[in-house]
């Protein structure tokens, strides 16, 4: 058997697995996990990541974890999102030009499909000579869970809790 052979033979197999191999990365125990926790928890800090793959792979660093994001980002089998006041988010949704809802109380996010058209789902009035790829859209508001404690207490939303108004 030569080593390539003996290579593919010790990697695991499987749709992560492949998903990893068919983006053009070595398939690693710390891809691995990070990938099964994204596919199970869309929308996790790298931090969020980190504390669940520690548990199954206790040797792992924060950078690690951060390097495997990059690397998934680049390779396009997770997206990084960035709202407006939060920490940077991952998800495995990715070439579908998809949107996010986002609570501005609790933070909470939710996945929103394009609203009309085509990706790019917007078009700009003035691109500026820019050839547009895609187009994000982060809607705020307050989730269900929110709007029902708010409506127990009484009370309205703290304008300091209001995240999408920075």
């Amino acid at each position: 058997m030569v080593d390539t052979e003996r290579t593919r033979a010790a990697e695991p197999p499987g749709p992560l697995a492949d998903s990893i191999r068919a983006s053009g990365l070595k398939v690693t125990a710390p891809r691995l996990a990070v990938l099964r926790v994204l596919d199970q928890a869309p929308h996790s800090t790298a931090e969020r990541l980190f504390a669940t793959v520690r548990a199954e792979l206790p040797g792992t660093s924060l950078q690690a974890v951060y390097g495997v994001l990059a690397a998934f980002t680049g390779a396009g089998i997770a997206r990084k999102i960035e709202p407006a006041g939060s920490p940077a988010l991952f998800e495995r949704q990715v070439g579908d030009n998809h949107h996010h809802i986002v609570c501005t109380r609790c933070g909470a996010v939710h996945d929103v499909d394009c609203a009309v058209g085509e990706a790019p789902c917007l078009t700009p009035s003035n691109t500026a000579g820019f050839t547009v790829h895609t187009a994000e859209v982060t809607y705020w508001g307050l989730c269900p869970d929110c709007q029902a404690a708010i409506s127990s207490t009484s009370s309205s939303p703290s304008p300091l809790l209001n995240k999408g108004a920075q």
